[in-house]
């Protein structure tokens, strides 16, 4: 009887095509259901972009942004109180919602505390979903009633409570994300826990928090309904904070159902300057928090 080859156990053992082939097939088709998905998902925002080039592209001149609207009836002018006044409304809403909202973040990330931390982030979340017009009333009860008249400072104050909780809950997740061992040697060093937070947590976390406040900045840059309440609108330069502003979001509304064609044309530019507007904060969010990585390194 003659002994087995020992390399008879390494011959390989066949393997039929058809499972390896199967394997592949749902992988291309998942691949390709993918892509479809992120397609479906990217195509309305590729339309609404193509739609408002095609109509508000050719409205756009250099009237438009050096000039006010013209009296009713007349052609022409511009909305260049309404981008100033955005601009305007916008920087006083990050100087509401922007301190309040990174450092209630970082308190929820922070906190050892159980209840009041959870009863913050409830609250939070539900602001997050309550509807802009109501807290274009409510800015309508605490500031315009009392002071009897529309003003800057009453709308920034509500696209500020709008921006809140968004800020806030974005600090805390990406405040979280900085790992323990960096909070360990700030404490290890001696530092009190403040100033861990402040030097070490803060300036690790700042990437996110950046573009969390970015994002909040473009998500009230098209804000209408709460400024109907407060800012009320203005067709002259402002007068100051506590007088009626112009703004984009309610210019386009007013020109948007008024009865003339030459004040729907200018509605279409000025959602053109407006969504660029509300891009370029989002470019700039990218820019920076890839900048603050790099630096980081």
């Amino acid at each position: 009887m003659s002994p087995a080859r020992p390399e008879a156990v390494l011959d390989p053992v066949p393997v039929r095509g058809g499972p390896s082939l199967r394997r592949r097939i749902s992988d291309r088709g998942l691949v390709v259901l993918c892509a479809l998905s992120a397609a479906v998902v990217i195509l309305p925002l590729i339309l609404i972009v193509v739609h408002l080039v095609s109509r508000g592209l050719p409205a756009l001149n250099l009237d438009f942004f050096l000039h006010n609207p013209k009296p009713v009836g007349e052609v022409g002018g511009g909305m260049a109180n309404a981008i100033v006044g955005s601009l305007i409304l916008i920087a006083i809403a990050a100087c509401v919602g922007l301190p309040i909202g990174i450092l209630g973040g970082l308190y929820l990330a922070e906190s050892r505390d159980r209840q009041l931390p959870w009863t913050v982030r409830f609250l939070a979340d539900v602001l997050n979903g309550v509807p802009s017009i109501v807290i274009g009333i409510f800015a309508y009860t605490i500031l315009v009633l009392p002071l009897r008249r529309f003003s800057a400072l009453a709308g920034g104050v509500a696209l500020g409570v709008i921006m809140l909780p968004i800020v806030l809950r974005t600090t805390e997740e990406i405040v979280r994300l900085v790992p323990a061992s960096f909070r360990e040697a700030g404490l290890a060093l001696g530092l009190p826990q403040w100033k861990v937070v402040l030097r070490v947590v803060l300036p690790t976390a700042r990437g996110g928090i950046v573009t969390g406040a970015m994002v909040a900045i473009a998500r009230i840059a098209g804000e209408t309904a709460p400024l109907l309440f407060t800012a009320f609108g203005n067709r002259f330069w402002h007068q100051g904070l506590d007088q009626p502003i112009a703004a984009l979001p309610l210019q386009i509304f007013s020109y948007a159902i008024a009865p003339y064609e030459d004040w729907h044309r200018q509605a279409w530019a000025g959602a053109l300057v407006l969504i660029t507007l509300v891009l370029i904060v989002s470019v700039l969010a990218r820019l920076t928090t890839r900048g603050l990585a790099r630096a980081a390194r």
